[in-house]
């Protein structure tokens, strides 16, 4: 008797054989879409932006870095040769990788000087 009355629970359908639930399909009646815009791909743009925009910074600090490294050569050539050898390596992550590179070499060339060859005159 327990497996007639469980068999009979399975078989119910809770929509359709239950008399307080209404019809669904004469209660809604809406409109779906089927379309999907087509997905938009915005980080290259963004990728390319990003890049030219870092190389153009790293363009203007190496360029600064470089002249510090040069202006230590005449003026401060310990602080200022540290400070065109920080930039240029900052330069040289951003893009600038020439004149990162010419700034930091520039600025050590300095501060071996000021620090070793300057004393003795």
């Amino acid at each position: 008797m327990a497996d007639e009355r469980h068999r009979d629970i399975e078989d119910i359908d809770v929509y359709y054989d239950n008399p307080e639930i209404e019809d669904r399909d004469q209660e809604y009646k809406e409109e779906t879409a089927a379309e999907i815009a087509a997905p938009v791909n915005v980080s290259r743009d963004f990728e390319s932006d990003a890049e030219e925009e870092s190389t153009t910074s790293g363009r203007v600090l190496g360029y600064s870095a470089l002249a510090l490294s040069i202006l230590s050569l005449f003026i401060l050539p310990v602080i200022m040769g540290a400070a065109g050898i920080v930039i240029g390596f900052v330069a040289r992550r951003r893009g600038a990788k020439t004149l990162g590179s010419w700034a930091i070499g520039i600025g050590a060339v300095s501060i071996i000087i000021g620090l070793f060859v300057l004393p003795f005159f």
